[in-house]
């Protein structure tokens, strides 16, 4: 599979828009592109394919049997409990892990990874999980990002209200790793991930 770099206009040909719509995207941070020292903006394979698989976009013939992997953001204030879900999920190396320790860092985060799923610490200082989901739905409209929600400690409505803010699923602490591994699985689509 040939993994040279896109341009704005073989972009533009696959998309069949202009090449004004692929810097618009750009642009308003869609779709995820560097720039060459003379000032061109060129986009990797792997971040084209995920702009069209989060977009609900055709995958082009010639990328078809190109292997995306999946990308998951840990958001939880408890260090352990990330080494915990980070070593669950990495079991069957089928997703890319990337953390967050609060709710801002997972606002950066958010933005620079571009993650497929959250799993999500509801109980956190600072800004707390509600706020942090509505912040993924606000930042990804056009976007399924899924959030899994998680607490040692669900208010009385709340999982009924993190469900309602758009999360998939809520999970209590301490998880279950086949049951996190399953529904990561299922709603992510993949495979054979639990072993």
């Amino acid at each position: 599979m040939n993994d040279k770099p896109l341009t704005t206009g073989e972009i533009a040909d696959y998309c069949h828009v202009t090449y004004r719509a692929v810097l618009k995207w750009i642009a308003n941070g869609k779709l995820k592109a560097y720039r060459t020292p003379g000032n061109h903006s060129r986009v990797k394979v792997e971040d084209f394919l995920n702009f069209l698989h989060r977009f609900n976009m055709p995958v082009p013939e010639i990328y078809r049997s190109y292997h995306i992997r999946k990308k998951v953001l840990i958001v939880d204030d408890d260090h352990n409990l990330v080494k915990a879900l980070i070593r669950t999920l990495r079991a069957d190396n089928k997703v890319d892990i990337d953390y967050a320790y609060d709710g801002f860092d997972a606002g950066r985060k958010l933005l620079e990874f571009n993650p497929d799923l959250v799993i999500l610490d509801i109980r956190m200082p600072g800004m707390d999980g509600y706020e942090v989901a509505k912040r993924i739905k606000e930042h990804s409209k056009d976007i399924d990002v899924k959030i899994v929600a998680m607490s040692a400690f669900f208010e009385e409505d709340g999982k009924e209200r993190i469900m309602n803010i758009g999360a998939s699923c809520c999970l209590d602490k301490p998880f279950n790793p086949e049951e996190l591994l399953g529904i990561v699985g299922d709603l992510l689509k993949l495979n054979n991930f639990v072993q």
